[in-house]
């Protein structure tokens, strides 16, 4: 019988927990994007994770752990309570001064994130994982590109038509646009919210890789260290 979706996303979590359980605890940093729609930036962070050896989060898997309090209870044990107190202050401070209010998928969000990001080794992409995560504990990225451009991405992606792609992109940033700001009160277009923001149609992916990997505290020692091995 084919496993549904929540099924597949708790046989991921549990190979993940397995996986956290064996791994040391990591100094290496958490990478978040957040992706203009038709940017390419799901390319960019994927190719990022694969150079670092980073496990890889998109917005769909960090969606359904939050959506499912069992499997996000899954995550949350994985980690010992002292490790995730930092993470729960801040958590708590964010709401207390930020958020207008976080409701129950807002706080299995939070957490999972929380979690995720003290296990280090990630590239977290959407679901705002740039305003939960400490400054001092990410580097943020936003990806962007020009309208026309992100369109015909699209368009070439999906094989429709320019006016199908057009209206697919506007809503897809319109959605993640109130999603920021209702759930963190700022908008997700504010370069003041990122480290370092990349527009793909001023250099290629290989360029933007390198980069994003350069702009990490000791980036060539951290490639010749840990991912060239």
């Amino acid at each position: 019988m084919e496993k549904n979706k929540e099924e597949m996303v708790a046989d991921f979590i549990d190979a993940q927990v397995e996986k956290w359980r064996s791994r040391k605890k990591s100094d290496l940093p958490v990478i978040t994007f957040s992706v203009s729609p038709g940017s390419g930036g799901l390319i960019i962070a994927r190719r990022v994770a694969e150079v670092l050896k980073f496990d890889f989060f998109d917005r769909d898997i960090i969606n359904m752990i939050a959506e499912h309090a069992h499997i996000s209870d899954r995550v949350i044990l994985s980690i010992e309570k002292e490790r995730l107190s930092g993470i729960k202050d801040f958590i708590a401070s964010l709401v207390d001064e930020r958020y207008l209010y976080p409701g129950i998928y807002l706080e299995h969000l939070m957490n999972v994130v929380g979690v995720l990001a003290k296990h280090g080794h990630a590239v977290i992409v959407g679901r705002g994982a740039n305003f939960i995560i400490p400054p001092a504990e990410r580097l943020s990225v936003r990806v962007v590109a020009p309208l026309e451009l992100r369109v015909q991405n699209i368009a070439q992606a999906y094989e429709v038509p320019m006016e199908t792609a057009r209206r697919r992109v506007l809503h897809r940033e319109s959605r993640r646009a109130a999603f920021v700001k209702q759930s963190f009160h700022t908008d997700v277009a504010d370069p003041e919210n990122y480290d370092l923001v990349i527009n793909t149609a001023k250099s290629d992916n290989d360029a933007n890789v390198g980069a994003i990997i350069g702009a990490i505290s000791g980036g060539k020692k951290l490639i010749e260290k840990n991912c060239l091995k």
